[in-house]
């Protein structure tokens, strides 16, 4: 995983990253994306009226674990699927 690219979604008005809360949980999940365009079907599929509102950035795996500790979310959530979407989550200890 640490040598990975990810891509992440986030929010050009405030700088917030695009999470999941399963469940309705209090604990949040970062949602990571293989691929740039994955990102962007996301998007386009899930928030078309918004998405222009969103920018898609690259993050290096060996820059996951600050990137979840600062923002204190619980682990990931990878998108297997964005048009679905299937999402598979992991805690990060």
């Amino acid at each position: 995983m640490l040598s990975e690219v990810y891509y992440i979604v986030r929010s050009q008005a405030d700088g917030r990253y695009l999470i999941a809360r399963p469940n309705t949980e209090t604990s949040s999940y970062l949602l990571l994306f293989r691929e740039h365009f994955d990102a962007l079907s996301y998007l386009n599929t899930h928030a078309a009226e918004v998405a222009n509102r969103f920018a898609v950035e690259s993050l290096p795996g060996t820059q996951l674990g600050s990137l979840l500790k600062r923002w204190g979310y619980s682990g990931v959530g990878i998108v297997t699927d964005p048009l679905l979407p299937k999402v598979e989550f992991l805690q990060h200890s």
